[in-house]
């Protein structure tokens, strides 16, 4: 769903293991990295879009993990101008999203980023807390850091 001001409504998800590391995904027939996430579809609710992307994505379902933390409020970023489009009509200039901060409670052997018909990734890995700050596209830049500053005290607390 695309708002008003031409955000699409969308969530993130940081999935951190036991070791505090990152769930790191190469998007499928790319050279991008990110950290999973999705849109918002009509009547679902953030967490709902979360669990459903969280599975689409990387293959793992709620008895896979524990949700530590969410961003209270949305985090946006705006896309460079040559990524700007009209999708269903409204202009679409960039993403608003709400975060998750998930721990993976099960063996890394339940992730599959092939569970999907249409995989979102290609390739996978753990990478340190804090290097998506450094990996990131940067126009997503401010949104992970806004994200991982949020979810560094409860990833104290909860490992």
């Amino acid at each position: 769903m695309i708002d008003q001001n031409g955000f699409r409504e969308n969530v993130g998800i940081v999935l951190v293991n036991s070791k505090k590391d990152v769930f790191w995904g190469r998007r499928a027939g790319t050279s991008f990295w990110q950290m999973p996430q999705g849109g918002i579809e009509k009547g679902e609710t953030p967490k709902d879009a979360m669990l459903r992307e969280l599975n689409e994505e990387v293959g793992l379902q709620p008895k896979h993990i524990q949700v530590i933390h969410r961003t209270s409020d949305w985090l946006h970023y705006r896309l460079p101008d040559s990524r700007v489009r009209t999708a269903n009509g409204k202009k679409f200039i960039g993403q608003k999203q709400i975060w998750y901060l998930l721990k993976l409670v099960k063996s890394e052997a339940f992730i599959d980023i092939n569970f999907f018909s249409e995989p979102e990734f290609d390739k996978w890995r753990w990478i340190s807390f804090w290097e998506p700050l450094k990996l990131v596209a940067q126009f997503k830049k401010t949104v992970y850091e806004n994200a991982l500053n949020t979810f560094y005290p409860f990833l104290e607390k909860e490992f």
